[in-house]
């Protein structure tokens, strides 16, 4: 391995741990204020409400806009929708084999979501049911604007429901919640769940509403509001890979930041608005379009139980005479590549969707390694195989065998550059180190005429970096292997402690300490110390400054990995003692003599019948010619 190849190597370590310094989130602030930035919130509504309808008496709830005015009788204060304003609170259960969804007819909105095949586990690893969220942490509601200039929030109201759940003859269940007013209008929020589906169906069609609200309405505002619960054992991770993900209509995905309070108004067209976390997401999906959104997240302390709250404000199309339903899909689920993908096939303008890019695959050819090659073969072996450790074993052996090809052609060129030793050390020894430049173009003389590349050595390398970085961006966002155990870890989705530390250690490392990740390191630094062995670096200026950073390398990579997901350190563990041994193996099936012999031959050769030089050859051949030139002006 020649001084190029390790210069890649180390290139390749700074991107890895650049990219981990960018990914990290900032420190969170001291103290948050929700309270303020909730009344902000809805005094920016109140005033848009008063510009709209003049009159209009609106105060401030920590969720929705909605007349609170206590003077006046109930029949004053909600209008058309007296009586609908009081009401026992009651609570209805649609189900499937995936998903538990509570429903409350007090707003007519989703009470509580639980995944049923996942579950959360708690400081002693016990299994609970995996709730996304329940009671007060999430509301969803519509500004109601009546004739009689009374502005009232659908989360104050009750609903009837009609007919209670019904199924039809494929198993799926229905409920619709009917918003009743004084006269002969009403408001229906109907909603249906699939059989075996993460998507809910949620629809609002009016009935003479006309009558009740202001002439010209042709929309309504929508507030979604929700806390984003703690799920996993590593907190880091989670900030990480929560935020706020939207997709407009005629473009690609955007979000907010994911380590700060971060706020947007969007003026263009909405498809659908994620609340997301590491591994489950709630979607709002617009069938039509959400127009004039404003998304809000704003960091949560770091005992409170919650990692983010977010809030959505979008206006959405509304006929009030009934002709035409509004209509939405709400998906909670896993963010799992094969599930969200599908809903991107089969329905009318579903290609559109692009709900598989919430998982943050990496960008460019590392998001189309993960999505063509990696989850392929994960999603194959799985198939067949329940233990994810030999899963990712398999994995490894396979992408091993793959590169297997390149990683030879490394060590060929290796092994020509040291075979080339003792005459590149008999350049040195009659030309002395103050003419590095004489140095560097007989060396490169010498290449030239046996035919050796100094870059052909790190060429390979770099050709494997991508999917290097492929496999730093699966594992920490692979919901499969969340709470799947392996040997001494409970979680390859999250670190492996083996011990916790009364301290917390800088740089990303931590207080605990990680197996799987001091494995990797001690493979790595023997993996280094078995190709540094016959490296030509030495003697080269700079060379064992070189030498101490490869060495120095895997203890940096120790910092980065100790907090990641152990599958992640599990498997460089892995593919690091195959290197191991494909070195061994190719050591004793290469002969470095015959190597030399070669050379020499084509040497020969090229004495006989030279050829042209190579456009890289000429142009270092001409750049060292002008350094001599600048070094003989200076004297």
């Amino acid at each position: 391995m020649d001084k190029n190849t390790i210069l890649g190597f180390v290139l390749i370590a700074l991107i890895v741990i650049g990219f981990s310094v960018l990914n990290k989130p900032s420190e969170k602030e001291a103290a948050i204020k929700r309270t303020n930035d909730s009344i902000a919130l809805v005094e920016q509504s109140k005033a848009e409400l008063a510009k709209r309808i003049p009159n209009v008496t609106v105060s401030k709830d920590s969720v929705a806009v909605k007349d609170t005015t206590s003077n006046l009788n109930n029949a004053d204060a909600f209008g058309d929708f007296s009586v609908a304003s009081k009401g026992e609170e009651k609570f209805f259960t649609l189900e499937n084999e995936l998903i538990k969804i509570t429903l409350s007819n007090k707003g007519g909105r989703i009470y509580s979501v639980q995944l049923k095949k996942y579950a959360k586990r708690d400081s002693l690893n016990m299994n609970h049911p995996l709730i996304l969220f329940n009671d007060n942490e999430s509301n969803m509601g519509f500004t109601l604007v009546t004739n009689n200039n009374r502005v009232i929030n659908s989360t104050n109201l009750y609903f009837e429901p009609i007919s209670g759940i019904t199924k039809d003859t494929k198993g799926n269940q229905t409920l619709i919640f009917r918003l009743k007013t004084t006269g002969q209008a009403y408001l229906d929020f109907a909603y249906t769940l699939p059989v075996d589906d993460y998507m809910l169906s949620f629809g609002l069609k009016a009935n003479g509403m006309n009558m009740v609200m202001p002439s010209g309405t042709n929309s309504l505002d929508m507030q979604w509001a929700s806390k984003i619960r703690q799920q996993e054992r590593g907190r880091k991770f989670e900030d990480r890979y929560s935020s706020i993900e939207y997709k407009f209509v005629a473009d690609d995905i955007e979000k907010l930041s994911e380590s700060k309070n971060d706020e947007k108004k969007l003026a263009n067209k909405i498809k659908w608005v994620a609340f997301k976390d590491q591994f489950f997401s709630s979607i709002l999906i617009a069938n039509d379009a959400l127009n004039s959104t404003t998304l809000k997240s704003t960091l949560e302390p770091e005992n409170s139980g919650f990692l983010k709250s977010y809030s959505a404000e979008m206006t959405v199309p509304f006929d009030p005479t009934g002709k035409i339903p509004t209509t939405f899909r709400w998906f909670f689920g896993p963010n799992q590549f094969k599930i969200l993908a599908a809903y991107d096939k089969g329905v009318s303008g579903d290609s559109e969707l692009l709900l598989n890019k919430l998982i943050p695959l990496g960008w460019g050819i590392f998001g189309w390694i993960n999505q063509y090659a990696i989850i392929p073969m994960f999603n194959f072996f799985s198939q067949y195989i329940s233990n994810f450790g030999i899963i990712i074993l398999l994995l490894t052996l396979v992408i091993k065998i793959v590169l297997f090809p390149l990683t030879y052609k490394s060590y060929v060129s290796s092994a020509k550059m040291r075979v080339l030793k003792p005459e590149i050390d008999e350049i040195h020894s009659k030309i002395p180190a103050d003419k590095a430049a004489e140095r560097q173009k007989a060396t490169m003389d010498l290449y030239g005429k046996v035919g050796v590349s100094p870059l052909s050595g790190c060429v390979p390398s770099l050709l494997q970096m991508p999917l290097l970085f492929a496999m730093f961006s699966f594992f920490p966002a692979a919901i499969e292997l969340r709470h799947q155990s392996f040997l001494w870890a409970t979680d390859l989705s999250t670190y492996d402690s083996i011990m916790t530390l009364p301290f917390t250690i800088p740089f990303g490392f931590g207080n605990h300490v990680s197996l799987f990740c001091l494995l990797m390191t001690a493979t790595n630094i023997v993996y280094t110390k078995l190709n540094m062995a016959n490296t030509t670096t030495a003697d080269q200026p700079g060379g064992e400054m070189m030498k101490w950073m490869m060495y120095l390398m895997p203890l940096m990579f120790l910092f980065v990995f100790n907090s990641y997901a152990s599958g992640l350190s599990y498997y460089y563990f892995i593919a690091t003692l195959i290197s191991i041994l494909q070195t061994y193996i190719i050591r004793a099936t290469v002969d470095e003599k015959k190597i030399l012999a070669e050379l020499h031959a084509k040497r020969n050769s090229k004495a006989k019948n030279p050829v042209k030089k190579s456009g890289f050859m000429d142009r270092l051949e001409k750049m060292q010619h002008e350094q001599q030139k600048a070094i003989k002006n200076r004297k």
